[in-house]
């Protein structure tokens, strides 16, 4: 079988923070026997001018750190028997890592939620965000402090139906082909969904449109236990955000995939807040897959349906 992950691409600053994210590329290279590329971006601070004498030893000292921690992390890798390639440039993070990316016709890109700088502070910021956005390939990213197994064993994929989400369950079924995972599929019903003034009507309407969900759900799992892969539906009431990780805490999910838009960064499903708290705030990486097609699928798995 094609390893999903055939070459794959470690942006890191070597902080404390981007350790996790350097254990988790590392696990999965592994599992996966694929080429690890790591790349490291000295991202100058703003308006410094990289001309100026004083500005090109302050650079050059940063050049001098970032090798001897790469030098110490290709050990570790090649020590584990992976086949390693390093890269360090200077420019803009996100920009720098995605030109990189394609170029090395990367099949993931892996990096931390928080830095020192360049893969930065706060991963909802402008390098993550211009990651995700303008990646060729989906991007796992790992919160300092994330729950790392060395197997991903059941995977979490929430779903609102739309075009975004049921490409990221495309996906999180050949991620779990690849590392004979369970896949969970989780809808979250909004409170507001069941209507607001509490009336009969509405109670009603909310017991249909969760029957309708959960055949809707049930009609998914099917077709992934048709590939001999275990499944679960779930419908979830209350905020999106925080039932993705409460149901993942529970579940014990390895991963949790997410469908994003490649014009907004976003999906409908995953955006603005829900997005910060899922991938800030998630007991385990988090793969985001952006929308239109990957690419690379053998066959659809999922058949199109919405709930009536």
């Amino acid at each position: 079988m094609t390893m999903l992950f055939s070459r794959m691409l470690l942006a890191t600053d070597f902080s404390p923070a981007a350790a996790a994210a350097q254990e988790v590329a590392m696990v999965l290279a592994t599992a996966c026997r694929s080429k690890l590329e790591i790349l490291s971006v000295l991202e100058a601070p703003s308006g410094m001018d990289p001309e100026y004498q004083v500005n090109q030893v302050y650079l050059e000292q940063l050049r001098k750190e970032a090798n001897k921690h790469m030098d110490q992390l290709t050990g570790r890798a090649t020590e584990k028997g992976l086949k390693v390639e390093t890269a360090l440039v200077a420019g803009i993070p996100s920009r720098q890592i995605n030109e990189r990316a394609k170029k090395l016709q990367s099949a993931l890109i892996v990096m931390g939620t928080r830095g020192k700088s360049g893969l930065a502070h706060a991963l909802l910021g402008s390098t993550a965000e211009g990651v995700m956005r303008g990646a060729p390939c989906p991007v796992l990213t790992v919160r300092a402090g994330a729950q790392i197994t060395p197997h991903i064993a059941r995977v979490l994929v929430p779903v609102d139906f739309n075009d975004c989400s049921i490409e990221a369950l495309e996906y999180a079924v050949q991620v779990a082909k690849q590392f004979r995972a369970a896949v969970v599929v989780l809808h979250v019903v909004e409170p507001a969904s069941y209507g607001l003034d509490f009336t009969l009507a509405a109670k009603g309407d909310a017991k249909k449109l969760k029957e309708a969900v959960t055949a809707c759900l049930e009609k998914y799992t099917r077709a992934i236990k048709s590939q001999k892969i275990a499944a679960e539906p779930i419908v979830h009431s209350g905020t999106p955000g925080e039932s993705i990780l409460a149901v993942a805490a529970t579940k014990s999910a390895d991963l949790i995939v997410l469908g994003t838009h490649g014009r907004k960064g976003f999906t409908h499903l995953v955006s603005g807040s829900v997005a910060e708290a899922v991938v800030r705030h998630a007991p385990c990486p988090v793969l985001t897959v952006k929308s239109p097609k990957f690419g690379g699928l053998p066959q659809r798995i999922i058949p199109a349906a919405t709930p009536n």
